[in-house]
């Protein structure tokens, strides 16, 4: 059944759905969104929006569906790959049927699309937050240009199109006669091989890689932009995983801890300059979006360039996240809430003509 949906009369308080992943194999047992989220719900309600939290299943997406259509808006935290078992080929088309009716989503799984993937810093790595960044489509493209790259370039690190945490992601350094050394991210385990036997093993579940130059100063840690729509709502510091690197086994992916700070930290003006007035509007502008289609929650994680390299900003992109941005500074949550409310009340306004 068609759902129309009611118009928003200006006295009445609005409600935003706060939709994230459950677990089916307990799908009794509670996650801990509702405790991370809380300066979210509190946030919200001072912003006259009840929070109403949706768990999402694949196998219930009905429910779900129905949730939403209850409400003038969805934010959304749901990783494009969970556990190696759950992915968004069920929940995207659902968000997209919602938002078709005019409920307002974030992120909207066509914005996604743009700038939630790793091709993001191919199509961006002109802007001054930018590296020299290559991309290989295909895998006998990978083969071809890739061991070139290698020689001629030195390090890289090799990122699939999409995931989260550090999946995927490695380190490769040519070490002589023909031999990597291979790092992984999401858990600094190293090993060596050929590369020509590394680039063969590859081809079974290639769906595409972006090539990016090393950062040769990857223990200084990296700094996380949050932001809301095209304004800075906060910053957090990470430091390495390994804190006390070697020779055999450098810093290379970072911890899970982060330490938050506002959207007015000092150390860190000259990245929220750049990221309000130069390179969100570059972004907004290599990938055809209005400011409206930013997500309300969005990120972008930067290393400090390598040393030697100042012909840029002292920042360069990793990655930008859309899908789950979980932590945030809770000093964050009364900006996001207020992007909210404006982008609630605008998409009633184009609803009701």
């Amino acid at each position: 059944m068609d759902h129309v949906q009611t118009p928003l009369k200006s006295d009445r308080t609005l409600r935003v759905a706060l939709m994230w992943r459950g677990d089916p194999r307990a799908p009794d047992q509670p996650t801990n969104h509702p405790t991370r989220l809380a300066p979210m719900m509190a946030a919200l309600r001072e912003q006259n929006i009840e929070p109403r939290p949706v768990t999402y299943f694949d196998k219930n997406a009905g429910a779900a569906r129905e949730a939403l259509l209850a409400c003038d808006g969805a934010l959304v935290w749901i990783n494009p790959l969970q556990d190696g078992l759950y992915d968004r080929s069920r929940v995207d088309p659902l968000l997209r049927e919602v938002a078709a009716t005019g409920v307002w989503v974030s992120a909207h799984p066509d914005t996604i699309l743009k700038m939630g993937t790793k091709e993001v810093l191919h199509q961006t790595k002109d802007l001054g937050w930018g590296a020299d960044t290559d991309l290989y489509r295909t895998h006998d493209e990978f083969a071809l240009r890739f061991p070139v790259k290698l020689e001629v370039a030195g390090t890289r690190v090799l990122k699939p199109m999409r995931g989260n945490d550090g999946r995927g992601v490695l380190k490769v350094e040519p070490i002589g006669n023909g031999r990597v050394r291979l790092q992984e991210a999401i858990n600094d385990r190293v090993e060596t091989q050929p590369l020509d036997v590394f680039i063969a093993r590859s081809k079974e579940k290639f769906s595409g890689l972006i090539d990016q130059a090393f950062q040769n100063n990857t223990a200084a840690g990296m700094v996380r932009v949050y932001m809301s729509q095209n304004r800075v709502a906060g910053f957090s510091e990470q430091a390495p995983r390994n804190l006390a690197p070697t020779a055999e086994q450098p810093a290379f992916g970072m911890n899970s801890a982060k330490t938050m700070h506002g959207a007015d930290a000092a150390k860190f003006a000259d990245l929220k300059n750049a990221m309000e007035n130069d390179w969100t509007p570059g972004l907004q502008s290599a990938l055809g979006l209005e400011t409206s289609q930013l997500p309300a929650l969005w990120d972008a994680d930067f290393l400090w360039r390598a040393a030697g390299h100042v012909e840029r900003s002292r920042y360069v992109l990793c990655e930008i996240n859309v899908s789950s941005v979980l932590p945030f500074p809770d000093v964050a949550a009364p900006a996001i809430a207020a992007t909210v409310r404006r982008a609630v009340v605008e998409a009633a306004k184009a609803r009701s003509g």
